[in-house]
């Protein structure tokens, strides 16, 4: 129970630090001893962030790309999962292991090579250039916790829907899908939460600021002279908002499939 106790506090005093921060004035951000609860609190800092540098067209640009990214990502890995968990094909083992190295290979070492290849198909700065490597660089890992999943699918269930003359596309979306509720919840939040969240790639491919996503807005967030750190976290809190509204949309399926993907803590 202390170490349980030891780990919430190191968790929520940053998150406590936040909040507090967000409501507090600017002149009162860096006082010390620092306080539980600003006293007098403000809004001005939530209504600064939403008003000034765009917020709302970044978050809109967020939202674009993290719900394409999320999509696309469950619609190809699912496809692929299927494909390697039920069908038979040659070297079928080898062309699995193969899309695994995706695994292996960190994001900073692509992002040269992903620079190129943006500038060559007109995809620099714009979107589609943010949305489509995204999605590459979830499809391993999420074909992976998939395929995991279908496995587990009792094939008396297709094998009686062959019978019955359903296709593999049949199968695929009225037999497989369905019963994989718990899988799909957590391949959706973590490409939604990888999509919300990155910005390495979102900050060299992206030029014009009307492009740009949240955590690029946000870390943008600057006065003349220096830092407003109300400002800065009170934007971060809402930027929390949607990754909450995710998480509670599937929490009943999270935990579930957790254990069915195979994830350990």
């Amino acid at each position: 129970m202390l170490f349980l106790l030891l780990g919430l506090s190191i968790v929520a005093v940053p998150i406590w630090y936040m909040v507090s921060t967000a409501f507090k004035p600017q002149t009162m951000v860096f006082e010390m001893p620092p306080k539980l609860w600003p006293v007098p609190s403000t809004l001005n800092n939530f209504v600064k962030a939403v008003t000034t540098d765009h917020f709302l067209l970044y978050f809109w640009n967020s939202v674009k790309v993290a719900g394409a990214s999320t999509v696309l990502t469950l619609m190809v890995s699912s496809m692929l999962a299927y494909a390697f968990a039920r069908l038979k094909f040659p070297g079928k083992e080898k062309w699995f292991y193969l899309l695994l190295l995706g695994m292996m290979v960190p994001p900073v070492m692509l992002i040269i090579p992903q620079f190129i290849i943006s500038h060559n198909l007109g995809l620099y700065n714009s979107h589609w250039g943010l949305i489509l490597v995204y999605v590459t660089m979830n499809i391993s890992m999420q074909t992976f916790l998939l395929r995991g999943v279908f496995e587990n699918v009792p094939h008396e269930l297709e094998e009686a829907a062959m019978i019955d003359g359903a296709s593999h596309f049949t199968i695929f979306t009225r037999i497989i899908l369905p019963l994989s509720g718990p899988g799909l919840a957590v391949v959706t939040i973590n490409s939604f939460l990888y999509a919300w969240e990155e910005f390495t790639w979102a900050n060299v491919n992206i030029a014009d600021s009307a492009n740009r996503t949240l955590p690029i807005g946000i870390a943008l967030f600057q006065s003349e002279h220096l830092t407003e750190w109300g400002q800065v976290f009170s934007a971060s809190l809402i930027a929390l908002v949607p990754v909450v509204m995710i998480f509670f949309l599937f929490q009943r399926y999270f935990v579930q499939g957790i254990s069915t993907t195979g994830i350990k803590g």
